[in-house]
């Protein structure tokens, strides 16, 4: 049984949360609401619960991580999201991101090619009465060609490379976010179609993000 207290720590910790990510460069007023309005613990492991508003990338299933909230913050405003936008998300993994998005957004495509962690993500979804969310269980390389073009793409796991099949989804005004490197550090790159066929690249600094793998994921 919960601690009597546990809700009112937790709103502490949220607070206290929402001041670092104010600190750390978020200043977006529909971004830190979002975050405010996400419950971190229901997507974090049990054995990490009282981790859950630390300012700390977390573990998931399959080896894969739940971001810490700095930079799921720095990279939902890179975005420059609003209430008509549509997203594509590559990399739905416990879809604490997903959620974010999606307090924002309009509708929210989500791809993820662990068939485990979308079952899971999709759970949390129908507990919090999101309902703009659409997922499919697929190879995050390919993107969503049947619903493209989109206004905004975020990719949660790093490139090795700029990714052109997913600019090729976006609009031509549109924002891509993707962290971009080989390496176990990367550059958080955004890029901004320019209204016709090419688009700007701006450095946003250093990040630590699994690899994009292609294909769909053999789970035991």
């Amino acid at each position: 049984m919960k601690d009597a207290k546990a809700p009112a720590e937790s709103e502490t910790q949220k607070a206290k949360l929402v001041l670092s990510l104010r600190s750390g460069g978020v200043a977006d007023p529909a971004v830190l609401n979002a975050i405010e309005r996400t419950p971190r613990d229901l997507f974090v492991p049990d054995l990490f619960q009282e981790r859950s508003w630390e300012e700390t990338a977390l573990p998931i299933a399959c080896g894969q991580t739940i971001s810490q909230p700095l930079i799921v913050g720095l990279m939902t405003q890179a975005l420059s999201l609003d209430s008509r936008s549509r997203v594509l998300e590559i990399g739905t993994g416990s879809g604490y991101q997903t959620a974010v998005l999606a307090r924002i957004a309009r509708l929210v495509y989500s791809v993820e090619r662990y068939r485990t962690l979308l079952g899971d993500a999709e759970d949390r979804f129908r507990k919090l009465g999101l309902l703009n969310v659409i997922t499919r269980f697929a190879d995050g390389f390919e993107g969503w060609p049947e619903q493209a073009p989109f206004d905004r793409i975020l990719v949660t796991a790093a490139a090795p490379e700029t990714p052109k099949a997913l600019l090729a989804q976006l609009k031509p005004n549109g924002v891509l976010v993707a962290p971009v490197g080989r390496g176990p550090v990367q550059i958080l790159k955004r890029y901004v179609g320019d209204g016709h066929s090419g688009y700007s690249v701006e450095e946003l600094g250093d990040v630590r993000f699994v690899p994009l793998l292609p294909g769909v994921a053999r789970e035991l």
